[in-house]
């Protein structure tokens, strides 16, 4: 049995070869919503958070031989507790992380609180691209500017955002990835300074926003990911067969 730890477009395509080759296998999502889209593409899927002895009891249970990461390049507190689970039950581990782009027009920045300094010296309307997680965060950090916080179109997110103080014209409840168009078009109609976003890979839409910017001019700021130290890592789904064959798993 494989286990995927999910809640990506990555996860999903995994997932589908994994169908195709008929390869046993658990989608692991975090969210209802997460849990909705895996059902598309698993049999199986499991919905929640693990610790990392929850994780052990149930690789154990559904003796897993196998874990492959394919969470966002920020959930890397769940990519440490895997790594540490997997490392405790002797069960390989398969990284798969997005490779990432850049433009010239990008301020590379580690941290929340640094894009917020950033922002704070590049202009006045600030166009987030990270997801409501993080919104407290930004809401704190940008106290006197302008804030567009574009999320998902989820009732408890979008009143997340309105508890946090931010109106209509501040709000933009749409699912991704986006084209370079509609990223573009969005920034010239909220009249966008300077775009935040983090560094979440080409499957995350990444290029699309560096280029939607950059032909507006208008500055960028990439909070980096992470680094951490992966046993195995890949960047393409075509690794995949080869590295399971390694493993004895395919």
């Amino acid at each position: 049995m494989i286990f995927v730890l999910g809640g990506t477009s990555d996860s999903l395509l995994i997932s589908d070869w994994l169908t195709e080759t008929k390869q046993p296998f658990i989608l692991s999502v975090a969210t209802d919503y997460g849990e909705t889209l895996a059902k598309q593409h698993a049999e199986n899927v499991f919905c929640g958070r693990l610790s990392k002895e929850e994780m052990c009891t149930k690789w154990h249970s559904e003796n897993v031989q196998l874990v492959i990461d394919a969470t966002h390049p920020f959930a890397t507190i769940v990519s440490e507790t895997a790594m540490e689970a997997c490392k405790e039950t002797e069960i390989p581990y398969i990284r798969f992380e997005r490779t990432s782009e850049q433009t010239y027009n990008t301020y590379l920045v580690a941290d929340i609180e640094e894009a917020c300094k950033v922002a704070t010296e590049l202009g006045q309307r600030i166009f987030l691209t990270t997801g409501s997680k993080n919104l407290p965060e930004f809401v704190a950090g940008l106290r006197n500017l302008h804030i567009i916080a574009r999320i998902l179109p989820v009732s408890d997110v979008i009143r997340s955002a309105e508890e946090l103080g931010l109106v209509a014209d501040q709000i933009i409840g749409m699912k991704g990835p986006f084209t370079k168009e509609a990223n573009r078009t969005q920034l010239e109609m909220t009249g966008a300074d300077v775009l935040i976003t983090k560094e979440s890979g080409k499957q995350g839409g990444f290029q699309e926003k560096l280029t939607a910017a950059a032909e507006l001019e208008i500055p960028v700021i990439v909070i980096r990911r992470k680094q951490l130290n992966y046993p195995i890592e890949i960047n393409h789904l075509t690794e995949l067969p080869e590295i399971l064959t390694q493993l004895e798993v395919y």
